[in-house]
């Protein structure tokens, strides 16, 4: 029996702060027939929000840590104001749409990140991802939002990357449905020169990955990235693209696809 298509786009960077690029991408997303799930992060606007709050936002790696105060504005701005905002746009779009955080139906459970060499406070490393109730979501023909937020059933919430939420709900469903999953953001995809924002290089397998991550080209946030996109293909998931806005409706042929060969 020939599997379902479920499309699996993560959106953040550009994409969400500017508010023109963001209304576009909601109204190609409502338009994309069949099973989807949108996953978004928002960390620009959590880092504008806590200086607001006078707190400072630290990144190592890419990656944020999230102390306690930290903490609570990320779930305010990840959980509350961006995830209902785009919740409320895809209902205008009349996309049947339900904004999520890993808590909600306990979705996604994950644990606090053990410190090894560096203490990333609250942030959440994903346990399992919950595919039975997703897929009553899905059969119910309700779209999922989910923001940056899990949970690790013990009354904590946990700051988790937006990137690794898409891989992991992606391989979970994998075994049910033919998964096409999608990064956006601002960049047309993964660039051999970061200044250059047109020398996409249109496929990258496995071992170019680490050879680009060893020589410098693939540094700081896409290397969690495009670690997550290697992950959800070892572990079946069909196809993984980077691109902008325009690649769910394959406007263009300028965008990353993915392989591990």
């Amino acid at each position: 029996m020939k599997k379902q298509k479920l499309h699996i786009i993560k959106i953040g960077g550009n994409v969400i702060n500017n508010e023109e690029l963001l209304t576009s991408f909601l109204n190609d997303f409502s338009e994309l027939e069949g099973l989807k799930i949108l996953v978004h992060g928002g960390g620009n606007k959590a880092t504008e929000m806590a200086a607001k709050l006078g707190l400072k936002s630290k990144m190592i790696n890419g990656r944020r840590v999230t102390d306690k105060a930290n903490l609570e504005v990320v779930t305010m701005v990840y959980a509350g104001l961006l995830n209902k905002k785009i919740t409320a746009q895809l209902q205008q779009n009349n996309c049947n749409a339900i904004g999520l955080s890993g808590a909600d139906a306990n979705c996604v459970l994950a644990h606090k990140r053990i410190v090894k060499d560096i203490d990333y406070g609250f942030a959440g490393d994903i346990d399992t991802v919950n595919s039975q109730n997703i897929k009553l979501f899905l059969q119910n023909n309700i779209t999922p939002v989910f923001c940056a937020i899990t949970h690790n059933k013990k009354g904590q919430l946990l700051n988790t990357n937006a990137d690794t939420i898409a891989s992991e709900i992606a391989i979970a469903l994998s075994s049910t449905f033919t998964i096409e999953l999608n990064y956006v953001f601002e960049l047309k995809g993964v660039l051999n020169n970061i200044k250059d924002k047109s020398s996409v290089i249109k496929h990258v397998n496995l071992r170019e990955y680490e050879q680009f991550v060893a020589e410098g080209v693939i540094s700081e946030g896409m290397i969690p990235k495009l670690h997550n996109c290697f992950e959800a293909l070892k572990k079946g998931v069909q196809k993984v693209k980077i691109g902008d806005t325009s690649l769910i409706h394959n406007k263009t042929n300028l965008y990353t696809t993915l392989s591990l060969k």
